[in-house]
């Protein structure tokens, strides 16, 4: 039996993701979280095999909680759960040591596959992913290596405020001061040469970090 935890914070997700899996022989969602500190304790106290990880989660979110859950315990297979199929964004995910990358918008079909895969020590990469990933070596090289310069705090702190997120909700979301999170905001704007979230915003769809419904 493979043991699944489930870590998002959008209760129709995780909620969603039960139902579907639970009717899969073979697979146990032995617990659900909605935090990056909750997905880190559960793996500390339950024998999880696999982690379906949402990156943006309230707390230290996926990206750390990543980090910690490896760091501990490399046989832990994480899967990253996103909306984004940004080559960048799972470039960095991967080298932090997941062993696999899908979208939100896969079928559950391919998600259990990923999970067979990374339990038989197999990386899996959601096509759509893997093209991007291909792609990153032709897109400006100065902008692509600008983006590979965030540190891992500057690309949360990057990926709340794509998604909308104020510097209060994001320092309360990660437990840091307001001035702490504006220090990160302005290391990230001068590495990326912008000045503003309105350029930071036309410069993530640019690269795909963001999608569009155009």
């Amino acid at each position: 039996m493979i043991n699944v935890l489930l870590a998002d914070d959008h209760d129709l997700v995780r909620m969603g993701m039960r139902r579907l899996l639970e009717s899969v022989d073979g697979l146990c969602v032995a617990a659900e979280a909605t935090t990056g500190e909750e997905a880190v304790t559960v793996c500390r106290e339950q024998d999880i095999h696999v982690v379906l990880m949402d990156i943006n989660m309230p707390g230290m979110g996926g990206l750390e909680a990543t980090r910690k859950i490896l760091q501990r315990n490399d046989s832990t297979k994480i899967i990253v759960v996103t909306m984004s199929d940004d080559g960048i964004v799972a470039q960095r995910i991967l080298k932090l040591g997941a062993a696999g990358y899908v979208t939100k918008g896969c079928k559950i079909k391919e998600i259990v596959h990923a999970i067979h895969e990374v339990v038989a020590n197999r990386r899996y990469i959601t096509p759509e992913v893997a093209q991007q990933l291909a792609l990153a070596g032709t897109n400006s090289q100065s902008q692509q290596s600008s983006f590979h310069e965030l540190s891992e705090r500057e690309l949360q702190v990057m990926m709340m405020i794509l998604d909308g997120k104020k510097t209060n909700e994001i320092s309360d979301s990660l437990c840091l001061s307001p001035k702490t999170i504006s220090t990160y905001r302005t290391r990230l704007y001068t590495k990326l040469d912008i000045q503003s979230d309105v350029e930071l915003t036309r410069l993530a769809i640019n690269h795909g970090i963001i999608l569009t419904n155009d």
